[in-house]
């Protein structure tokens, strides 16, 4: 039975997550491949789209690069980028998120665009929330791309494979990271300027 369209996009996310996660940690095909147990050139099959992806495959590549399958195969929500809710009478603006303990925000500006190569594009697991202080930022998620102004906000799991620049000049965004989603970009080895709020 062929494939569908939205199953040939899961199917090339979750090999772009594969890579992206392996990237993240810093390892090499070879270094992944010993962890799962598998062969580096199966490995470098899966990642190319070259071999079926198979149930037992993604599950020890779950386990190897320490997320679960869930995280592996989540596919992104369409209400990703969300507008503020206003409260004229009490003239404020708010963009609720979920709570989480152990949260991070931090002020981040930003001067480039994304990555052009999707191979740049980082994935770890946790969830990221933004909010476009000023400026027009561009979100990529997966094969997706959301431009965002100042007052929109998204919210996004971080296993999918993501990238956030600027477009047409400096913007600036808050930034709000669980967990999980700050201790992966510490170890994916962000650049970013951070200023913590």
């Amino acid at each position: 039975m062929p494939m569908t369209q939205e199953d040939r996009e899961l199917d090339s996310l979750v090999r772009n997550r594969i890579r992206a996660l392996r990237v993240a940690q810093g390892w090499s095909l070879e270094e992944l491949a010993a962890r799962a147990r598998l062969s580096q050139s199966t490995l470098s099959r899966i990642e190319n789209g070259q071999r079926r992806l198979a149930l037992d495959s993604l599950v020890t590549l779950a386990r190897a690069l320490d997320t679960t399958l869930d995280q592996l195969v989540e596919t992104a929500s369409d209400d990703v980028v969300t507008s503020p809710m206003i409260d004229a009478a009490h003239g404020t603006m708010r963009w609720p998120v979920k709570a989480d303990p152990g949260m991070t925000v931090v002020r981040q500006r930003l001067t480039e665009p994304p990555p052009d190569n999707p191979a740049r594009m980082r994935a770890h697991p946790g969830r990221e929330w933004l909010v476009v202080l000023s400026g027009t930022a561009v979100l990529l998620l997966g094969h997706r791309r959301f431009r965002m102004e100042a007052d929109q906000a998204a919210e996004f799991p971080t296993m999918l494979p993501h990238a956030i620049g600027a477009e047409g000049g400096p913007c600036e965004i808050l930034g709000i990271f669980d967990r999980d989603a700050r201790r992966g970009h510490r170890s994916s080895g962000d650049e970013t300027q951070d200023t913590p709020v």
